[in-house]
């Protein structure tokens, strides 16, 4: 069935995959792999309204069943609210129509006269003020509403939305004509959630701390839910694993500096604290570990239902891994830490490029992650051209589901990778994925192995007054703001 969705102007690269992910785990797909899906996530049909942009925040869905639609919108971060559409038109005649024409077996189960209702008036791109609000709800009179009014807690929403004629002059996204919708509310997203997980209350944080928006909408693209184990790999001060425990998931952390997985800032002021703070389930373990030697045993594999992390990629952070020591005047290699010293001991670590860091992030998720497990992670990636194609690390275990791009600067972005376990690890495998990454870092990403990400995303390469204004007039920007 046909489902108006309605985005939340705000990462516009985001809003289908994230979507799309939820539908999965909801089980819009059956039992068909979610894997056998085009590369690009597009495994839901979808279609504009008329006279849409594709930035446009409307879009029309193809979902299986209500409970489905009601499921992705209630845990969603960017549907502002999924619709039965009744009607839509150009003017409000042309509505009017649309609305007689809606089958009464799908509309009078919502009319009785035992149910209450609420007619919520929305817009895009204009405002429109209480008075005209309430000239367009009595403008409703041929719908045979035959319930009470009920402002606070409704059994039934009905929206009407407007957009505006003309409103490329105001950043947002082109539409040609004006278009109105009416319709009953199937579920609709809880923003209320980011208010009281943002950073700036966050008991214990560090410079690398994930966005909470950001974070939940990783847990979501990973399909985080109760029973499920998530991994983090590059755990810091724990807010990826926040957001996947806020869905019921168990969660697990691993680091290289054990001054943040172990002390934090105090026995009040640690990983463990965030999340004692929002009063959710404490992670299994956080272990210090080198994402470059893993602790795991061998032999053992697919524990994991899903891996989310933000590799250091050099910005705020550079990666690190075990090494760099320089042995004591007399000391024997391999150096063994006296006994006295090991509770306090900080093992020294080394420079860990970004090309070596995924690769051994991607080993390290054929082995561990279960079969059809989910791996989210960012990568900077480098614009080699005005095509807007862009070159990553990938694994002849893995298929990419999803790939949500997010500007840096003219020639960088970071893409946030969705990634789905095919196939079982073997060595085999593991060697040719080594010698495909061995040849990436080779011929495409050279700045990636010389530490320079840095200075490439904040000081992009110069280029002529001429060329930067048409490489800006090519990027249309919208207001981040929710609407």
């Amino acid at each position: 069935m046909w489902y108006l969705c309605v985005f939340y102007h705000r990462l516009l690269d985001y809003r289908k995959p994230e979507l799309e992910s939820l539908a999965d785990l909801f089980g819009a797909f059956g039992d068909r792999p979610c894997f056998e899906f085009d590369n690009r996530g597009n495994s839901l049909e979808w279609r504009l309204p008329k006279h849409h942009h594709p930035d446009s925040p409307f879009h029309f869905v193809d979902l299986p069943s209500q409970d489905v639609a009601r499921n992705v919108a209630n845990r969603s971060i960017l549907v502002k609210g999924i619709y039965e559409l009744w009607g839509e038109g150009s003017n409000y005649e042309e509505l009017e129509e649309a609305v007689k024409s809606y089958p009464d077996e799908q509309k009078l189960p919502y009319l009785t006269s035992d149910s209450t209702f609420k007619i919520i008036v929305d817009s895009f791109g204009k405002v429109i003020s209480l008075q005209e609000q309430n000239n367009r709800i009595r403008g409703l009179t041929y719908i045979p509403f035959k319930g009470r009014v009920n402002l606070k807690n409704p059994d039934h929403k009905f929206w009407l939305i407007e957009t505006e004629n003309d409103i490329t002059n105001s950043g947002l996204p082109p539409v040609v004509q004006r278009r109105i919708f009416f319709g009953r509310e199937v579920g609709s997203a809880d923003r209320k959630l980011l208010p009281m997980y943002q950073l700036k209350s966050r008991t214990y944080l560090g410079p690398t701390a994930m966005d909470a928006e950001m974070a939940f909408l990783m847990s979501n693209q990973a399909q985080a839910a109760p029973g499920k184990l998530v991994f983090d790999p590059f755990v810091g001060t724990g807010s990826i694993l926040v957001s996947a425990a806020h869905f019921g998931a168990m969660t697990m952390g691993a680091d290289i500096d054990i001054r943040v997985v172990r002390d934090g800032r105090g026995p009040d002021c640690n990983v463990w604290s965030n999340f004692k703070q929002y009063g959710l389930p404490m992670p299994i373990a956080l272990l210090r570990a080198d994402n470059n030697l893993p602790p795991w045993r061998p032999g053992l594999k697919e524990v994991f239902d899903a891996i989310i992390c933000d590799p250091p990629y050099g910005v705020r952070a550079g990666g690190r891994k075990s090494g760099g020591r320089k042995l004591l005047k007399g000391v024997v290699d391999p150096y063994i830490v006296p006994d006295e010293k090991r509770a306090d001991h900080i093992p020294s670590t080394a420079p860990y490029s970004l090309a070596e860091c995924v690769h051994d992030l991607l080993d390290l998720a054929a082995r561990m992650l279960i079969m059809g497990g989910r791996l989210v992670f960012f990568f900077p990636v480098l614009r080699e051209d005005d095509s807007g194609e862009y070159h990553f690390l990938e694994h002849p275990c893995f298929k990419l589901v999803a790939a949500s791009e997010q500007i840096l600067s003219s020639r960088y972005s970071r893409v946030l990778l969705t990634m789905v376990k095919t196939c079982s690890y073997t060595e085999e495998l593991a060697e040719a994925a080594r010698i495909k990454h061995l040849e990436f870092k080779e011929n495409h990403l050279k700045w990636l192995e010389d530490s320079n990400l840095h200075s490439s995303v904040f000081s992009p390469a110069d280029v002529s007054s001429a060329d930067a204004k048409i490489r800006k007039e090519s990027k249309p920007k919208y207001r981040g703001k929710y609407v």
